[in-house]
């Protein structure tokens, strides 16, 4: 059956399905939208299937849609790891995937998860930067960052949306004072606080005190000495063992993470692997933490 199908349509439908755009996915993969929309409308009509709603305003996937994309991740992971294989049969020395990663995020979130990716059994590793900001690519010889951002990135770059900012208003359970302490290395975060209604009346009741980086308002609040306002992906941890607890139900800002590139994503193996696996862990860690809700 396979023989009726070029694998360019597969391609092709992956790419629309993956940034939910016709002109994106003929972009990336250097070709019209008119070859794009002609290999998609050829597939559908083999497979005697819709793939697209094309109802809505927003392209979406159909159901049957979504079983495809499913499908065409696992076979063109499953080509990218072969492909790798092949390559460091006749390169004997491991590469290194140099990422960059906010300090806090990198040492709450994303070291404890690295070794299920240890645990694929891949030809690269990955060797983490941190630093805040987008980081000087070419300089520091970087190939890829995780960045979290409300506004549109400089258009050089290449970017992946991986996931929505989950926040907590947050506490320990053992809390004796009247203090918040909020990061300074969001500007916006109090001001954004005294602007949403579910914050408002609460913060303005603590004693504010602020401190440079979030994981010092972790451990502000882990001590009991103050509550504070944080990334939920940053204290995905304790709030499972209880030893922080939320104030009022997680809320979402205006802000995402993306992963950030100076060259193309879908252009590097390792970088489409490492994208997927991210993207996975962080959906997982999503869910999990908007069942987090106040004890009373």
């Amino acid at each position: 059956m396979i023989e009726k199908f070029s694998l360019n349509s597969f391609k092709f439908f992956y790419y629309v399905a993956m940034y939910n755009s016709v002109t994106v996915a003929a972009e990336r993969l250097f070709v019209t939208q008119g070859a794009v929309s002609k290999q998609i409308k050829n597939l559908e009509e083999v497979l005697q299937l819709e793939l697209f709603d094309r109802k809505t305003k927003n392209l979406s996937l159909t159901n049957s849609g979504l079983v495809l994309f499913n499908c065409c991740q696992d076979v063109f992971h499953k080509l990218d790891l072969c492909l790798l294989s092949l390559q460091n049969n006749t390169t004997p020395q491991k590469t290194s995937l140099v990422l960059s990663c906010e300090p806090t995020f990198c040492m709450k979130w994303l070291m404890p998860k690295l070794n299920t990716f240890d645990d694929l059994g891949l030809d690269f590793d990955i060797r983490i930067l941190t630093q805040d900001g987008i980081p000087d690519f070419k300089a520091d010889n970087i190939d890829i960052a995780i960045h979290r951002k409300s506004a549109a990135f400089p258009k050089n770059l290449y970017t992946y949306k991986l996931v929505d900012e989950i926040m907590f208003f947050t506490k320990s359970p053992t809390l004796n004072r009247n203090n918040i302490v909020i990061s300074t290395s969001r500007s916006k975060l109090w001001n954004d606080l005294l602007n949403r209604k579910e914050t408002k009346e609460l913060v303005l009741d603590y004693k504010k005190y602020e401190f440079e980086y979030f994981y010092l308002c972790i451990e502000a609040a882990l001590s009991g000495n103050a509550a504070t306002v944080i990334s939920g992906f940053m204290i995905e941890n304790e709030l499972k063992n209880n030893t922080l607890t939320p104030i009022i139900p997680p809320f979402q800002d205006d802000s995402s993470y993306y992963l950030v590139s100076h060259e193309s994503i879908e252009e590097d193996p390792r970088k489409i692997i490492f994208k997927e696996w991210l993207a996975s862990e962080l959906s997982l860690s999503s869910e999990s933490l908007k069942t987090q809700m106040p004890l009373n």
